[in-house]
């Protein structure tokens, strides 16, 4: 049974019925946030018959209008509602048309009529981003920070006449922080829970609930939008009072002062809680003390005594600089550029001109803030794969993209070519302690510490959806990246991120303890139950192969389970975990619960494992880095540790195999992801009598690869992941032909720009030989041939390595395949198949490739801990 309206919607669940109302909406408003709103009041069973939106800018239409155009919703593009005061009668007409209820106003710039407000049987409901009746008006975020309040928060309100004085629906607040900014408080806070109250509204509406509470005449306050005039700084006050000034009116319109006769505007201010560092003196107009220009930026004081600090500046040309490179840049800015500056300078206007979409052209004093773009806009913007790509390249810490603490950054190379991506952050010691702090307070002060599991899971089914909606937009950035052939970077780097994330969502709300009986000593009675408990802050270290897929791999179950985490992805390909963190936003996961923090592993990885606050570390990388991990943790604080480290895994093909299926499956397993794989087959053994058929079958199959560009839909075969790893498996197969094996095929570079290798063919290696005991960890397959019928012997030489991630057994004979996987030492054993792992089966390694288990039930028990609780009663 379904009837539409405010009337009853009949769905069915296990064991019970349960009614919920449903309401036809408009929606008038805009934004990404318009979008969100709409999305999900969409997805709770409201049907929405109108979506009125502003009129598309330089031929792009509105995120909203986007949404609802896609969803075949009515869109109206109205530039105003009313003239001269009086409602326009053919908008008003158009709106009465769809015959909604309620009309949902999430955040809307025109004026609507009230003729248009009042027309729904329920009314309108309108968000406004303050704790309404304090800062009324447009800027409420801005005066939030500026009057210096301890508490920030929105209010959904029925509309009326006034300006923003209707009747309470529903507020929700949160804590500001020392140095919150605008765009910390809307991602935080204000934007996803935002969304979710909302939503929240409209239901409580729908089911008749909904309180109209009068809002008190104590504490109301309106103020306008700050004017760039009024907003110069005054000096004879506090730090704090500065701060909040500058904080407030970051980035609009700016908060100024005069510095050798012009107005410089001051952006990124926080108070400064160490020793001021030392500096050069800058004298500012009205300041009873010289500022401080320091290698960090420019050290202002109040009168107080006490200090703040702003990372930049902006002169009256609209040119901004580092608040550092004030005096190295020239005091008024205006400086001869260099070429490259001008070509930088070029690409930055492009990559504006793709995000600030409002602005018709872009011109060198554009102000980019000014114009609409928030902290999530500021990345690196490329066309490519008939696609805009835009890639954060900060570190991601507490739920802002922020540049290193010392300014480091290196070049990200691009394989194909070896041309730099972008510059990225270089995290440093003070980061990482950042980025561990903020994952601590979320994990035990934070929101996260406090939700219930079903709502975590709720994110992270959000956040699977938003990965899978992004996936093109992941898979080319994971090609250019890592070099990773696009088509499998879709199925395989991203797909199966998709498919982690979404497994271990429904986990949440799973994990549970047990009963557990235990000796009465009469006349007491007693019981004792275990709870499963999250760890706490948890590190997790990632490799380059499948950069986003092994971020997957680990951090799903680690925020399942409930912890906080600090990623490191790493050096050579973090932006596929950037672009993760950016979606995190989005999703709704609160502040610090992810850090991501790309650098180096002798920095930030040595760190990570060293620091006393993190409870677990997960990494995947080599042998003998795991080993200085490992004994890094225990030294520290003796954190728990998982470990996937190197491998040399046997494959063994017997006579009796389906050939051409171990020839397809055996090439699988040697060149999948140009042999950049943990579980690749190291090792293939042959039995004697097909030895020779299946390495010209092999030869035949390689020739006929296309090893090229890895955005082109044909490549079969893409680059290695960087130059050093190219250089290290050329080194790898002189060694071999050194010690005497026959090199087939292969062996050497392709001649041409990038980082590209020759499939390569080894034979006749002997167990004593550097390739029988080395992984290569590239596209090389070594073939080692072994006698007609000799079971145990050919188990005995697979065995003989001191590596045991996966192996593998080709054979028609099931008794013979079931004895081989039982002998095998080995974390995965695959049967007529290679490479076929699933979210659902646990994977990890015995022996020096290490412990513990990624993806399936067992994951989970890396990431908590059991907590027996026994009593009497």
């Amino acid at each position: 049974m379904l009837r539409r309206g405010s009337q009853t919607l009949r769905r069915f669940s296990t064991g019970r019925v349960f009614f919920k109302n449903k309401l036809k909406l408009a929606l008038i408003g805009q934004s990404l946030f318009g979008q969100e709103v709409y999305s999900h009041l969409r997805k709770e069973g409201h049907r929405v018959v109108g979506v009125f939106t502003v009129p598309d800018k330089d031929g792009k239409a509105d995120p909203l209008a986007l949404a609802a155009e896609k969803d075949g919703t009515p869109v109206f593009k109205f530039p105003r509602w009313r003239v001269k005061g009086k409602t326009i009668k053919e908008v008003a007409e158009a709106y009465r048309s769809v015959g909604a209820e309620l009309n949902v106003l999430p955040f809307c710039t025109q004026f609507i009529p009230m003729d248009v407000i009042d027309h729904p049987k329920h009314g309108s409901i309108i968000y406004h981003p303050s704790i309404l009746p304090r800062h009324r008006g447009a800027s409420a975020i801005n005066w939030t920070l500026i009057m210096g309040d301890k508490k920030a928060g929105f209010s959904v309100f029925w509309a009326d006449d006034g300006l923003d004085t209707g009747p309470i629906l529903l507020q929700r607040s949160c804590d500001v922080e020392t140095n919150d900014t605008v765009d910390a408080l809307y991602n935080r806070f204000l934007f996803p829970e935002g969304i979710k109250a909302m939503v929240e509204a409209v239901q409580l509406i729908a089911d008749g609930k909904a309180p109209r509470v009068p809002q008190p005449k104590e504490g109301a306050t309106y103020e306008g939008i700050q004017k760039k005039e009024n907003a110069e700084i005054s000096w004879d006050q506090s730090a704090e009072v500065l701060h909040n000034w500058i904080r407030g009116h970051d980035k609009v319109p700016g908060a100024w002062s005069e510095i050798n006769g012009q107005m410089v505007t001051f952006y990124g201010s926080s108070l400064l809680s160490s020793s001021v560092p030392p500096g050069e003196p800058l004298e500012i107009k009205g300041a009873k003390k010289p500022g401080l220009v320091t290698k960090n930026g420019l050290v202002l004081f109040g009168n107080d005594g006490k200090a703040l600090m702003v990372k930049s500046l902006q002169f009256e040309d609209g040119k901004m600089i580092p608040a550092s490179q004030y005096f190295s840049r020239g005091e008024t800015s205006v400086v001869e550029l260099t070429a490259e500056e001008m070509k930088v300078a070029e690409t930055i206007k492009v990559i504006w001109a793709g995000i600030l979409s409002n602005i018709p052209v872009i011109e060198n004093s554009t102000d980019f803030f000014k114009s609409g773009a928030r902290s999530m806009d500021v990345v690196v913007a490329k066309e490519v794969n008939e696609m805009t790509v835009k890639m954060p390249y900060q570190c991601f810490i507490n739920g802002q993209f922020t540049n290193a603490d010392d300014g480091k950054t290196y070049d990200t190379i691009n394989p194909t070519d070896g041309s730099t991506i972008c510059k990225v952050s270089y995290a440093s010691l003070v980061d990482v302690d950042k980025a561990v702090a903020a994952a601590k307070d979320a994990f035990e002060n934070g929101e996260w510490g406090r939700m219930n599991a079903r709502e975590r899971g709720r994110l992270m089914y959000r956040l699977a959806d938003l990965l899978e909606e992004n996936q093109e937009e992941l898979a080319t950035i994971e090609a250019l990246d890592s070099g990773a052939v696009y088509t499998l970077a879709l199925k395989t780097h991203i797909g199966m991120s998709v498919q982690t994330f979404r497994y271990f969502a429904g986990w949440c709300d799973k994990i549970q303890g047990s009963t557990i009986p235990i000796n009465q000593a009469r006349p007491s009675r007693n019981l004792s139950f275990t709870k499963k408990e999250p760890l706490g802050v948890c590190a997790i270290i990632i490799p380059w192969n499948y950069p986003l897929m092994m971020l997957a791999w680990k951090s799903a179950a680690c925020l399942a389970a409930g912890n906080t985490l600090v990623l490191k992805p790493a050096q050579v390909t973090p932006l596929t975990a950037l672009k993760f963190a950016e979606l995190s936003v989005k999703a709704g996961f609160p502040r610090g619960v992810i850090n991501i923090i790309p650098g180096s592993g002798g920095v930030a990885g040595q760190r990570l494992s060293e620091h006393p606050d993190i409870r677990k570390l997960g990494f995947t990388g080599s042998t003998s880095i795991g080993k200085q991990i490992m004994k890094s943790c225990a030294l520290s604080n003796l954190k728990k540790v998982s470990l996937e480290l190197g491998g040399k895994s046997p494959l063994i093909i017997f006579n009796d195999c389906e050939l051409d299926k171990a020839v397809r499956m055996g090439m699988g397993a040697v060149f999948f992801n140009k042999g950049e794989n943990c579980i690749a087959a190291g090792r293939l053994f042959v039995e004697e009598s097909i030895h020779d058929e299946f390495v010209t079958r092999v030869v035949e199959e390689i020739k006929k690869m296309k090893i090229g560009d890895p955005l082109d839909r044909s490549t079969d075969h893409g680059p290695q992941n960087h130059k050093a790893h190219l250089e290290k498996l050329l080194q790898y197969c002189e060694a071999g032909v050194k010690e005497g094996a026959t090199l087939v095929y292969g062996g050497r570079q392709v001649q041409r720009p990038g980082f590209f290798m020759e499939p390569t063919v080894f034979t006749d290696v002997e167990d004593h030989m550097y390739l029988a005991k080395e992984e290569s960890f590239g596209p090389i397959m070594v073939i080692s041939k072994f006698q007609n019928g000799d079971i145990d012997g050919v188990l005995q030489r697979a065995n003989n390595t001191e590596y045991g991630l996966a192996s593998g057994v080709f054979t028609r004979d099931i008794n013979k395949a079931m004895y081989v996987s039982d002998k095998l030492e080995a974390g995965t054993v695959f049967i007529n198949t290679y490479n076929k792992t699933d979210v659902a089966a646990p994977f990890g390694g015995v022996k020096q490739s290490g412990f513990g288990k990624d993806l399936g039930e067992e994951a989970l028990n890396e990431y908590l801990k059991t907590k027996t609780v026994t009593l009497e009663y």
